[in-house]
């Protein structure tokens, strides 16, 4: 498996990927397909030296994706982002996602980041799962702030300060 950064011409698989995600309510908050076009100020935004969009190839495919996306836009919370993986349905279950994160991990200092975030919906037992094995702890409970189709959804909020992975001398990447 070779991670790299996204490059423009990844655009239309990574949204391939992400709407795939949108009718298990299971991921993500959009409720309806989004489009390519969409999608490219999104792409725009985020850059290798700060905000990467890091994808992962088998045999040449993009099968997952994993961005960087700076959180509540102030001054102060320059060094903390949120990230947010997704794997394409066929490719889930085979570690792609946790090496995703574990590249995430690895890179951040190098980035300037010291904290990193993740918004997952409490009934994602997966992907709170993967956070978890990277050391991510509960950080908060928003119950029932997402309109599933008429089910109330919860969303945890986990985080990660970086200075305490080098603290327990944990290896990245796995």
């Amino acid at each position: 498996m070779k991670i790299r950064n996204a490059e423009a011409k990844d655009l239309t698989v990574i949204v391939e990927i992400y709407n795939a995600s949108i009718p298990s309510r299971i991921a993500t908050g959009d409720l309806e397909l989004i489009s390519m076009e969409s999608r490219i100020p999104w792409y725009q935004e985020h850059s290798p030296d700060s905000r990467p969009i890091l994808v992962a190839e088998l045999d040449n495919k993009v099968v997952g994706w994993l961005s960087f996306q700076s959180f509540y836009g102030r001054q102060a919370y320059k060094a903390t982002v949120e990230v947010s993986i997704y794997v394409a349905p066929e490719y889930q279950g085979r570690g792609i996602g946790k090496k995703l994160l574990s590249e995430a991990i690895y890179y951040s200092s190098k980035l300037g980041i010291k904290t990193l975030l993740g918004f997952i919906f409490a009934h994602n037992i997966a992907s709170l799962s993967l956070f978890n094995q990277f050391g991510f702890k509960r950080w908060g409970y928003l119950p029932k702030v997402a309109d599933l189709d008429g089910i109330n959804g919860d969303l945890v909020i986990v985080g990660l300060h970086l200075e305490e992975v080098k603290n327990k001398n944990k290896i990245y990447p796995f």
